[in-house]
């Protein structure tokens, strides 16, 4: 079953509906759009309702400590991991930071992309006054490279369902490289996406778009077992993502 959508606005709860993986070191959940990962105390987050969810389950007298080694988008769906002790967050940081945590994404497209497969390779600045990205050349001040590999799942009415792993780690990495190729991301209009998609939504802010952390692997920090956490799609994107 899929997850619940989060209201536009207000308190939400995180459930075990959500809960793709827990343990005394890891807890993974499935990030509804529009929420954010992390914001500051009064403003909901995914943050703050994982910490109100494991204050409640274990009936914790004192407050919560949940590390943050990664985050998404607020308009992004999917798979985020919080560590439940600093040890536990040094070590899975580390394994972000060493580039040795696979990210899988799965994206809706404007466009038929094509060819099937293949690695897009785009040189990136980061626009501090506006929380965007725009297109650099390599030498020039601020300018990283960004790559990812994808792959084409299916052809979809209007668009493509495309599977994207990123192989760094830029901000809105994914949306941009697929936005200069002609091919932005459903609901994207920040990086030029003109088809709608998702709920309606009064505010910018509680707007989505059709991408979503489909998967995360990384290797527990104590056990040293690698796991594979895969989060379903939400209800909206019906069934485009039918492969």
């Amino acid at each position: 079953m899929d997850h619940p959508d989060p209201p536009p606005a207000g308190t939400w709860q995180l459930t075990p509906a959500h809960v793709l993986f827990e343990d005394h070191h890891l807890l993974v959940v499935n990030k509804p759009a529009p929420l954010l990962t992390q914001a500051p105390v009064g403003v909901p987050s995914l943050e703050a309702a994982a910490k109100a969810y494991l204050k409640a389950k274990y009936a914790k007298p004192a407050g919560v400590y949940l590390g943050i080694p990664h985050r998404l988008d607020r308009p992004v769906s999917g798979v985020v991991c919080f560590a439940r002790n600093t040890k536990a967050a040094q070590r899975v940081h580390a394994q972000f930071a060493d580039h040795r945590v696979r990210k899988v994404y799965w994206a809706l497209v404007e466009g038929e992309m094509s060819p099937e497969a293949g690695v897009w390779e785009d040189w990136v600045r980061k626009l501090q006054e506006e929380s965007r990205v725009e297109r650099a050349k390599e030498g020039e001040p601020g300018a990283k490279l960004a790559m990812l590999e994808y792959r084409v799942l299916r052809r979809v009415a209007g668009g493509t369902l495309v599977e994207l792993a990123p192989l760094t780690g830029r901000m809105h990495q994914l949306r941009v490289q697929a936005a200069w190729r002609g091919h932005p991301v459903f609901g994207d209009a920040a990086y030029g996406g003109t088809r709608a998609f998702g709920p309606p939504a009064d505010q910018p802010r509680d707007r989505v778009i059709g991408l979503h952390a489909r998967s995360l692997t990384l290797t527990h920090p104590f056990t040293k077992q690698e796991l594979t956490f895969v989060a379903p799609v939400p209800d909206y994107w019906g069934d485009l993502t039918d492969v």
